[in-house]
């Protein structure tokens, strides 16, 4: 047994342990895939163990490659939070989910004047479903969403903390019926067909979000539709259907388009910035300070009196340490 292990030869045994596949694992730690296979396999000899059985089909854990896991993970953490200490913290990948949104990118930028000597940079994964698995692979660092909405097994390895609730909205083309008037009432939709994300596997908890909303208020989701990547095949797929499509109050309005506020009762979208659990980085303290400080002089935790969210949301949003 070894006196030292390198922990890059660590490293690159738990991007394997944890992707399975050489190759992904390679492409997520930024070397080549021959490289990272010298390394594990000089890991192997030092500690005398085989750590994986490799075929042409797939790659899995031995028994000593499972026993290795848990110790690789402690000892990683333990030196990311040792340079975090002495400033030598890697960059802090943040998801904003995408460009438009206001809530994350305002604690992103409040949080680099926060910590200025950190690098945080930012990262669009387009829904925290889509996001949970690179938080939990280490891929990413922190996102943003509703925490309530993910599947368990995806918030398992995750910890959130509240910042917001966000007044949701309807994108609707210019010439809708609804469009002039200046806030829609929940029963004016009755009849309509609403976008909500519907067969996006990035956006799942959106889409049971909205399901919640209109469930007995007549309104149909819309089916599933081609993923519309980017701004311009977004509103071309909007412009085609006339659907509405479900938002929040800071969505960016396109070309041909108003954003109306849904009131009566308002909707509201439960906000948290979500990471993995016991990922410790200066940046995350300072990306957890900015939320709290946004949410005490905006109000962003304040519930207005006729504010809605569904009943699974209440005891997550629940302010916790």
């Amino acid at each position: 047994m070894p006196a030292h292990l390198d922990p890059r030869l660590l490293r690159g045994f738990v991007a394997v342990a944890e992707e399975l596949h050489f190759t992904r694992a390679a492409v997520r730690l930024y070397v080549a895939q021959q490289a990272l296979s010298r390394d594990v396999r000089r890991l192997e000899r030092e500690l005398g163990a085989d750590l994986f059985v490799r075929t042409t089909r797939q790659v899995t854990l031995t028994a000593d490659g499972e026993r290795l896991l848990p110790h690789a993970r402690r000892v990683l953490e333990a030196q990311d939070a040792l340079l975090a200490a002495f400033g030598q913290a890697r960059p802090l990948l943040v998801d904003l989910n995408s460009p438009g949104l206001a809530t994350g990118r305002r604690v992103l930028h409040r949080a680099r004047e926060l910590a200025p000597e950190q690098e945080l940079m930012a990262r669009y994964e387009s829904g925290l479903t889509g996001a949970a698995g690179e938080l939990a692979a280490g891929r990413l660092d922190a996102s943003f969403g509703r925490f309530a909405g993910l599947d368990p097994a995806l918030r398992a390895p995750l910890d959130h903390q509240p910042v917001r609730y966000e007044p949701m909205a309807l994108v609707l083309p210019e010439g809708h019926r609804l469009a002039s008037l200046s806030a829609v009432p929940l029963a004016a939709l009755a009849g309509e067909t609403v976008y909500a994300g519907a067969g996006n596997p990035r956006t799942p908890e959106w889409t049971d979000l909205a399901r919640r909303l209109f469930d007995g208020r007549g309104v149909e989701i819309a089916p599933p539709a081609p993923l519309a990547v980017g701004e311009e095949e977004f509103q071309r797929l909007m412009a085609k259907t006339g659907h509405p499509v479900l938002a929040v109050m800071d969505f960016p309005a396109m070309p041909g388009t108003v954003v109306r506020p849904l009131v009566d009762p308002v909707p509201l979208s439960p906000v948290s910035l979500v990471w993995r659990k016991g990922l410790v980085h200066p940046g995350l303290d300072a990306l957890r300070r900015a939320a709290a400080e946004f949410a005490a002089a905006e109000n962003w935790l304040r519930r207005p009196s006729e504010g809605w969210i569904p009943a699974i949301d209440e005891r997550v949003m629940m302010p916790h340490n």
